[in-house]
């Protein structure tokens, strides 16, 4: 007689650990729209593995009740991909900040979207290092004072979006710590996606960068700064929904949507890479809004399928190997 597994609900993925972030934190509320999402996948606990690095969003994998493991400053990327590599049935989730990604761990972050992983990142981008107190980040903005950069900051930030696809990542999306239903949506689209999704989550720091992201949010200043992308829909925001935005050349323009017409705005593909980087780098052009939503999705082999067949390949042409011929290869000299 068979029985029905009893689903589980976000209960059953809260640890016991109790939660020592800043009262305030963002993190909190990523923690609290991971945990009420993951029941909806289906996914047994024990399949679930969550890597982290050094920092403050770093303490995730002890508040899940799943498997985690808490690596070291930059390398969970790496990491990641070896759990994926030798277990390519779990579910593996990064969780990283924007200094322990893109500093200290950049290189890793760029090889992994390059190598198509289907594993998740999670990026908390609170553009500063809060868990050492306040330093500026490959994130934070230029001429920023921080206790790193009393004067400003003299350099120009990484762009999370705009890097990501360039380095060839298949699945690039940003979302809000002060919007749970968006946030949610965007967690689940991140899974479903098969290879590295990369999920960008602005993050509020309310010790050392508070307020940095209030414009995307704040009842008063939200709709006319922020743009929320949907597949196959013009580009539209404003107080009114009346503002668009179309394309002159490649050069976005902001338009009046009742002057211009629906027919004449901009619509979302998000399989078109080429304006899928033009929307991430909505940054560099002037009154343009803070795009949020999948900014672009790719679908393309991942690397442990193709890691699988190769292996499989291989071991048709030349059998299966011992451990000892496979480490002293096919050219050995003896010494006399």
């Amino acid at each position: 007689m068979s029985t029905v597994a009893e689903k589980l609900t976000a209960k059953d993925f809260a640890s016991s650990a109790e939660v020592k972030w800043c009262p305030g934190c963002g993190d909190y509320s990523i923690l609290k729209q991971v945990q009420t999402v993951f029941p909806d996948f289906d996914i047994p606990r024990e399949k679930v593995v969550f890597v982290s690095g050094i920092g403050c969003s770093s303490r995730f994998p002890y508040y899940m009740e799943t498997y985690g493991l808490h690596s070291i400053h930059g390398r969970a990327f790496a990491v990641a991909s070896g759990v994926k590599a030798v277990n390519p049935e779990l579910s593996v989730w990064v969780v990283t900040g924007d200094g322990d990604a893109l500093s200290i761990g950049g290189n890793h972050f760029i090889h992994l979207m390059r190598r198509n992983f289907d594993l998740n990142v999670m990026l908390f981008n609170n553009q500063i290092y809060g868990l050492t107190k306040g330093q500026y980040s490959p994130t934070s903005e230029k001429g920023q004072v921080t206790k790193s950069t009393p004067y400003g900051s003299l350099e120009d930030p990484f762009n999370p979006a705009e890097l990501a696809i360039g380095a060839r990542a298949s699945f690039v999306a940003r979302t809000l710590d002060r919007d749970p239903k968006h946030m949610q949506a965007m967690i689940k689209r991140a899974q479903e996606h098969k290879g590295a999704s990369f999920l960008e989550i602005y993050q509020n720091c309310p010790v050392f960068n508070d307020g940095t992201f209030f414009v995307y949010t704040d009842r008063e200043t939200k709709k006319e700064h922020s743009l929320f992308l949907e597949h196959g829909k013009p580009l539209i925001f404003g107080e009114s929904d009346d503002k668009g935005i179309r394309l002159d050349g490649l050069k976005p323009v902001v338009v009046n949507v009742a002057d211009a017409g629906q027919d004449d705005l901009w619509i979302h593909d998000e399989k078109d890479k080429t304006l899928a980087s033009l929307l991430a780098r909505f940054h560099d052009f002037e009154g343009m809004p803070r795009p949020f939503g999948v900014i672009y999705s790719e679908n393309r082999a991942t690397y442990e399928a193709e890691m699988s067949a190769q292996l499989d390949r291989v071991e048709g042409q030349k059998g299966r190997l011992p451990l000892d011929k496979i480490l002293s290869g096919e050219k050995t000299w003896e010494i006399h």
